[in-house]
């Protein structure tokens, strides 16, 4: 590639700030570094002030580069009639896990959702962002386009797009779509969930490149149809930003802490191996303090607060700037794998945060799993089964004893927004 020149894409993203959240941070992360390398790139998003986002982060705000040209549209969102029927003032989160007990109102919704807002609510804002798109294209010229999801919805822009330009296409897909674990809780009839597989398969059909974040969940869509090209599936995970950990100092504690960050629920995150595993080691002299920052389901909270021995606090959501000094100011981090059909392909993105503060990490979760595999690669902490009291136990006690080597700075770089920018732009055509 000529990096003599300017080249141009366009990125279609419903998250951007000030939404919150690890989907909005890929693409703000890795946008950063392509005007380094002569690329220009053009964002179309939802109006913040139309858009119905989980979570609020105005300080990623600060992080849009300057050279990223910014055009936000209107949208139809169908999160305002949600809120109606279910009696729910908040937006649900990935996998409802700030909706703890279903009644009737939130089933109805459910329904009315995956027969009426296929693949995803958010596809009111389709037609708003397809129609700047095809203005943006043609007046910049644009050849290369790349649709981000979650949600799933935007992808459907990209497949429009292709059609009416035969544009250079590149698919991003932080998730699995028909097989992401609460697929269940949609309530989808035969019907519904057919044409929820058909635009599956069109996107990863008819898309140039589709990325996605992991070898597992490469796989999963590799299987769709035999009209999918593997080669053309291209893993690039998530990443963390070394500017990010610059700035952080570093800090002494009394005690030895262990920080998780994100969401988390009883359902899907089994957490009872490792507080009992806490439990033992503070019956043997050694202090634990316990950090949770984000959203915990009130039996998790339960769970931890019936802990005997550890210290804990909770935190609600912070910004994201702040929730990286929490993860300096640990000692270890606490990472958990949901327990669910096909989980050896999850690849959180505050694992690699996880990697770039160069804390160890206790992984619960599939121990042949890609996340397992990334933080062998980087020695960077161990991944224990779900019910390995006893294992968890014992490296606990050697991260507190120092008996543990520390984590390989050179094998965590490769996990670098920069380095993931880099590996892009060699899928770009101009």
């Amino acid at each position: 590639m000529n990096c003599q020149v300017s080249n141009k894409i366009l990125l279609i993203t419903y998250y951007w700030p000030p939404s919150g959240g690890s989907s909005v941070q890929r693409w703000l992360k890795m946008l950063k570094y392509f005007p380094e390398v002569k690329i220009e790139p053009y964002v179309i998003t939802v109006d913040p002030s139309l858009a119905s986002y989980p979570l609020i982060d105005k300080t990623l705000e600060n992080e849009v580069h300057p050279d990223i040209k910014v055009y936000q549209t209107k949208t139809r969102e169908f999160y305002n009639i949600y809120k109606k029927i279910s009696g729910k003032k908040e937006i649900p989160y990935g996998g409802f896990v700030n909706e703890e007990k279903i009644d009737f109102r939130q089933i109805i919704s459910r329904i009315i959702r995956s027969h009426f807002f296929i693949p995803d609510p958010r596809r009111g804002w389709n037609r708003f962002a397809f129609r700047k798109a095809v203005e943006l294209i043609k007046k910049h010229d644009i050849r290369t386009i790349i649709t981000a999801s979650p949600p799933h919805s935007t992808q459907l822009i990209g497949l429009k797009l292709k059609k009416r330009f035969n544009l250079h296409w590149i698919a991003d897909l932080q998730d699995p779509w028909t097989d992401i674990y609460y697929y269940n809780q949609l309530y989808h009839s035969f019907i519904s969930a057919s044409i929820d597989a058909c635009y599956e398969r069109k996107v990863l059909t008819e898309a140039d490149y589709v990325i996605t974040v992991s070898q597992s969940i490469k796989d999963i869509f590799s299987s769709k149809s035999k009209k999918i090209n593997p080669r053309k599936i291209c893993v690039v995970p998530n990443g963390y930003d070394e500017d990010d950990f610059k700035h952080i100092p570093e800090v002494k504690n009394n005690s030895f802490q262990i920080t998780y960050t994100g969401t988390m629920n009883d359902d899907y995150y089994p957490i009872d191996s490792f507080l009992t595993a806490s439990e033992n080691i503070t019956d043997k002299g050694f202090k634990i303090f316990m950090r949770f920052v984000g959203k915990l389901s009130s039996a998790i909270k339960q769970k931890i607060m019936n802990t005997k021995g550890i210290e804990y606090e909770f935190v609600d959501y912070v910004p994201h700037e702040e929730s990286l000094k929490y993860l300096i100011k640990a000692d270890a981090l606490l990472l958990i794998i949901p327990n669910i059909h096909q989980n050896e392909g999850i690849l959180t993105g505050k694992l690699f945060e996880y990697l770039g503060s160069g804390k160890k990490i206790i992984g619960i979760g599939p121990p042949q799993g890609d996340a397992a595999n990334i933080i062998n690669e980087c020695n960077s902490g161990k991944m224990f089964d779900y019910n390995d009291v006893s294992g968890i136990e014992q490296y606990i006690e050697e991260i507190i004893n120092r008996i543990q080597p520390d984590p390989d700075k050179e094998k965590i770089k490769n996990y670098s927004r920069k380095h993931q920018a880099l590996e892009i732009t060699r899928l770009l055509k101009f």
